[in-house]
Parts: C-alpha cells; sequence; structure tokens
C-alpha cells in the first residue's frame, strides 16, 4: 500500500559524523537561530504527518530546563528493524543523516524539510533526546545521549493510540552563546503553521515559570484566515477575502488575496510549509498572472483612460496574498535555499490565478471596479513619482537642493568602512560632526519627525526634504530604481534622544527603511545608537549609565562616595567629546543592529503601528506597557 510507513521505507544517504564538529553546516548557526532551528525540525515530522492526513493535533512544549517536547498523533516512527542498518527503525533515522521517510515518495507525497537534515542532526547537538512511540498496540522508549544510544529500543507497555513523543535538551558545549528558548519565536511560526494546515489544531505551552502560558491554533479556513490576519487593523476595500485552490500533477497550488487601502503590497509565498523569502516559480505565475487579468478586464469593461494600463507595482499595491504551494518534490535555489526553481509550477499558479482571478471580477463587479480604480491611482502616482524621482538622483556634493550643506560626509569612499549617522536635530548634529572620527563617519541631521511612509503614496514621499536628504545620502536610488549595491555606507546609524520623542523618529525611519529600502535592513545595514542616560561624576571621575539597571550597579560598586548625576534628556545635552566616547567611538560603543527574523510579522505590527486604524494600536500597547522603560512623561 502507498500509504504505509513501515522499517523499508527508511533509506540510509549517509553517516552523522561531522554534525558535532560542523554544526553550521546543518543548521545554519550555533547562536538563538539555530537552537530554535532545532525544534522546527522536529516539529517539521510532525507536520508531514498531518500533510499526509494521519495527523490533527500537534503540541509544542517548552519544560523547565528549557527542554523541548514535541507530542503528534500521526503514526508513529516505525519501530520494525530496518533492512539495511540491521537496527531498528526509529534508531536509523536519530543516528543517520538523511535517513528517513521523506525520500521514499510512497511515505510521504508532501514534507516541508527543507534541509532533510531532520532529527538525527538534533540528536547529535543534544545533550540528551527521549523518543516515545505508540505503534502496533505497544509503547516503545529510546534515550540518545549526544547522538549515541544509551540502550536498545525497548517497549514499556501498551497502547490503542498511535504517534510519537520527542524530548531533547540542546547541547550548552555546541550552543554556547544561549540555550534559552524566546516563546515568541515559537509562537509566531506555530500560529503561521496552522494558519498553512487548515484544520491542524497546534498547542503551545511554556511551563518554565509557575503560570502556564497556553495557546491553540486551529484555523478551518487557512489561508484565508492568514490573509484576514494580515490585514487586521488595516481598512480593505473589499470585503471578501479572493481564494482558489487547485491540484496538478500532484502539485497543489492555494492563494488567498485582499486589498486594502494602503500603499505597501504584502505577498507571502510558500512551499510545503517552507517561506520562500525569494519567491520562485510560485509567486511569479501569480504576480504576472495577476497584472495581466487586471489590465484584461479594465480595457474589456471601458475602464482605462487612452493609453492607460497597469504595471506590476500598480497592480499589487495594498494588496495582501499568501501564495502556498505543496510539491512531491520542491527545487530550492537563491542564496539562502528559499526560492522555489520548479518550472512546471509557474504555469500552474498562472493556471489557477487566472482562472480563480476571473471568476471572482465577473462574478463581483462592484469589488472588480474598486480594486481596478485603486490600480490606476497606484499608476498615475507612479507616473508622478518617476519626476519627483529624478530629483533625488545626487548629481554632486553641491547639488541644488542643499545636499552639501546637509550632509557632512566623510572622506572613505570605501562602503565596507564608512558609516552615516542618521543624527535628531541640529544641536546633536552638530556635536556629532565635530566628535566624529571624519575619516569614514559621515553625519546626517534631520529637523523635525520624518513624514508617515505608511500612510503616503511614494511621490508625496518624495516631496519631503528629510526623505530626499537621505536618499541622495544612501546613494542606493529608491522605487523602481533602488539598487543595494550602490549603497555608500555599509553602517546606517539611527542616533536620536532617549526619550519618547526619540523613539517616535526612530520608529518612522525604520518604517521608510522597512518599506522603501528593505534590502538595507535584510542586509545588516541598519543600526540603533546606544546613547547613555545617564552621567555619573565622583569628582574628576566620570561614568556613564546607559540603563537604570547600570546606574545602580554604579551607585553599589561606589557607596563610599557621593555622586552627581546628570540625566541626558537629548544628544544636544552632550559635548562633542562626551557623544564620541559614549555613543560613536567604534572602541567603545554599543550598536544595536535592526534584523529581519521574521518579515511577515515585522509587516503586520508596523501597519499596526503606524497605519490608521486605533484599536488594535490600543490593544498592543496595552499588552505591552509593561515592558516599556525610561518613557518620559
Amino acid at each position: 500500500m502507498a500509504n504505509d510507513y513501515t522499517a523499508s521505507s527508511i533509506q540510509i544517504l549517509e553517516g552523522l559524523e561531522a554534525v558535532r564538529k560542523r554544526p553550521g553546516m546543518y543548521i545554519g548557526s550555533t547562536g538563538p537561530r539555530g537552537l530554535h532551528h532545532l525544534v522546527w525540525e522536529i516539529v517539521d515530522n510532525s507536520i508531514d504527518e498531518a500533510m499526509g492526513g494521519f495527523c490533527d493535533h500537534i503540541i509544542l512544549e517548552i519544560e523547565p530546563g528549557n527542554i523541548i517536547k514535541v507530542i503528534d498523533n500521526g503514526r508513529g516512527i516505525p519501530t520494525g528493524i530496518h533492512p539495511k542498518s540491521g537496527r531498528p527503525a526509529v534508531e536509523t533515522i536519530l543516528t543517520t543523516l538523511h535517513a528517513g521517510g521523506k525520500f521514499d515518495n510512497d511515505s510521504y507525497k508532501v514534507s516541508g524539510g527543507l534541509h532533510g537534515v531532520g532529527a538525527s542532526v538534533v540528536n547529535g547537538l543534544s545533550e540528551w533526546l527521549e523518543v516515545v512511540i505508540h505503534e502496533n498496540n505497544k509503547i516503545h522508549h529510546q534515550i540518545y545521549e549526544r547522538g549515541i544510544p544509551k540502550f536498545d529500543l525497548e517497549v514499556i507497555g501498551d497502547t490503542d493510540k498511535t504517534g510519537t513523543i520527542t524530548r531533547f535538551k540542546a547541547d550548552k558545549e555546541i550552543f554556547t552563546e544561549t540555550d534559552v528558548y524566546d516563546f515568541e519565536i515559537l509562537r509566531s511560526r506555530v500560529q503561521q503553521l496552522a494558519f498553512l494546515n487548515k484544520g491542524l489544531k497546534i498547542t503551545l505551552r511554556d511551563v518554565r515559570t509557575e503560570e502556564l502560558v497556553e495557546y491553540n491554533y486551529k484555523y478551518d479556513g487557512g489561508i484565508s484566515e492568514y490573509v484576514e490576519f494580515l490585514n487586521e487593523g488595516k481598512e480593505t476595500i473589499h470585503s471578501k477575502i479572493i481564494t482558489f485552490e487547485e491540484k496538478i500533477d500532484d502539485i497543489v497550488v492555494q492563494i488567498a488575496m485582499q486589498y486594502h487601502n494602503g500603499y505597501s503590497a504584502n505577498l507571502y509565498s510558500f512551499t510545503n510549509n517552507i517561506h520562500t523569502h525569494e519567491g520562485g516559480t510560485h509567486e511569479e505565475g501569480f504576480r504576472s498572472t495577476l497584472t495581466r487579468i487586471l489590465n484584461t478586464y479594465a480595457k474589456n469593461n471601458n475602464i482605462f483612460k487612452k493609453d492607460e494600463s497597469l504595471n506590476g507595482d500598480d497592480s499589487r499595491e495594498g494588496l495582501t496574498a499568501i501564495i502556498s504551494c505543496k510539491h512531491p518534490d520542491p527545487q530550492f535555489e537563491g542564496q539562502t535555499k528559499t526560492k522555489l526553481g520548479n518550472s512546471e509550477v509557474r504555469k500552474i499558479s498562472s493556471q489557477i490565478t487566472a482562472k480563480g482571478l476571473e471568476r471572482f471580477l465577473l462574478e463581483n463587479p462592484d469589488n472588480a471596479k474598486v480594486i481596478i480604480e485603486k490600480a490606476l491611482l497606484a499608476s498615475r502616482a507612479r507616473l508622478a513619482a518617476k519626476k519627483a524621482r529624478e530629483a533625488t538622483r545626487r548629481k554632486s556634493p553641491l547639488d541644488s537642493l542643499g545636499f552639501a550643506s546637509k550632509l557632512a560626509d566623510c572622506r572613505s569612499k570605501d562602503p565596507e568602512r564608512t558609516e552615516l549617522y542618521i543624527v535628531e536635530g541640529d544641536s546633536a548634529g552638530g556635536s556629532a560632526k565635530q566628535g566624529r572620527e571624519s575619516e569614514f563617519q559621515a553625519i546626517l541631521p534631520l529637523r523635525g519627525k520624518v513624514l508617515n511612509v505608511e500612510k503616503t503614496r511614494l511621490d508625496k514621499i518624495l516631496g519631503n526634504k528629510e526623505i530626499i536628504s537621505m536618499i541622495q545620502a544612501f546613494g542606493t536610488g529608491i522605487g523602481e530604481e533602488f539598487n543595494v549595491d550602490n549603497a555608500r555606507y555599509h553602517k546606517v546609524v539611527i542616533m536620536t534622544d532617549a526619550d519618547v520623542d526619540g523613539a517616535h523618529i526612530r520608529t518612522l525611519l525604520l518604517t521608510f527603511l522597512y518599506r522603501y529600502m528593505k534590502p538595507l535592513v535584510e542586509n545588516g545595514y541598519i543600526y540603533i545608537a546606544q546613547p547613555p542616560l545617564y552621567k555619573v561624576s565622583y569628582g574628576k571621575k566620570i561614568l556613564y549609565a546607559y540603563s537604570d539597571d547600570q546606574l545602580a550597579e554604579i551607585f553599589e560598586k561606589n557607596q563610599n562616595s557621593k555622586p552627581t548625576i546628570q540625566r541626558y534628556k537629548g544628544l544636544g545635552e552632550m559635548n562633542a567629546e562626551q557623544l564620541w566616547e559614549t555613543t560613536m567611538d567604534p572602541e567603545s560603543r554599543t550598536l544595536l543592529r535592526v534584523t529581519l527574523e521574521d518579515a511577515i510579522e515585522a509587516d503586520r505590527v508596523f501597519s499596526m503601528l503606524m497605519g490608521d486604524e486605533v484599536e488594535p494600536r490600543r490593544n498592543f500597547i496595552q499588552s505591552n506597557a509593561k515592558y516599556a522603560s525610561n518613557i518620559d512623561v
């Protein structure tokens, strides 16, 4: 039978020896990202059972001591003797790299494991791993220590259930940076997996503290509920979420989409539950067909004026879409191996999009008209922005827009060495210019608050002098002309006051960078400076505190002396020398790099914080107020 999952389904490809020696090759890093990757390798095995129709409930639990426990009600990992290894199949899976049912197309038609390294790598990188399997009316049990079986697989009881329970403790010898799991990272991904697997219930529990934290996710609407969730807090222009799904040649493509009145496009594609950050053929088929179908509909219904047409950006403005592909043999490519390369998927995605979208537009003419009119407005604004963008091109350091008077550039032209400080206010800008190392540090002071780009189209954005100054300074261009390879600085440091206004300006800047220059964030070029909150003087001895905790430490270490304390309200209160030694000196400063771990969640939060809808923002503030500190009233 095709659905049989037995010991003979397991194929052995190679051994496990190198995993502990070179863990980064298998899980990316031994930092927090690699630590969390271990969890997903085990959860993905349970998800594969769900995609095969054998499992409908998965439980992920973080136990005290940061022990991970994953429970599913699938078929259970096979326990019979493997024909090649002569050992139980579960032991072969857990001790041999690339041994698993995913390589046998009869066992799993579709599998989510991106690299196929799976449970064996988790086992090899764990201090210990325990597996309990309910299969063939028996409960089987085995424990491993750093990848080596502690004893042979044993039967410890009878059962009328099926499924697998895996518990493991990440090895501190490998994960030296941290072995503590971030609950929010786990929660966000678990919710995403529930959206992508319609009807699957996933429970997440954190029992590390006395107060149990538990979330249960189950979405019978699947990705259409995902779109609804992502558009929460946005004003949608049609209430009905457009969905279509079809299976062609064992390849399933599901699409859900809805337009809102904002200006950013949010397209997220997945293959076998893997977020394909770099897109691929499933996304390409959708994108090109979306534009073609909207243009055809508008022409056939005489909506266009003379010579009008939509390009891809026009048709996607304000669109939230999920494209999910389930493929029996996905081929991944791209820099991060998250770009789908299967050429046949482009045609399938295009066919499904064309058929589904044409039907929706014909059956919903009022919605169709609203969608086309929004895209037309985007088209007209794009043409206006093209003219405005000409003004942002940097012709020379003495261009007519006063560029040189704002930017104090550095002497070095090597982008890998140079730094641009974006500084709040002329006063702080003056101190920064005097205190900097002018060989490699450039200073760009900004006056007032930057435009909130979440509520504005690009043509209006390009009328803002502060934004024009930044575009010119970065050298990357913007919009269609943006090219990250032209970045003049590989460190862009946002330096604002440590107060509410400073935090707001920082958020406005990050919103602009995320929406219109995302590759700068993705490449790790954006940083946030950490100016001190306090200057503590003991006579001629001067110390700086960057937090209230640090201030308390200083007091404790100098109990016998009376301090003079200055609370810095703004960067302008520091002279050039103080600003250099506390915030700008590469030898002593602290910079926070802005990273993009979860682009989908980041997108949702930016929309919620900077958009028009008040209620979601109020709820967010109320639930997160307890984490705020150093907020000036």
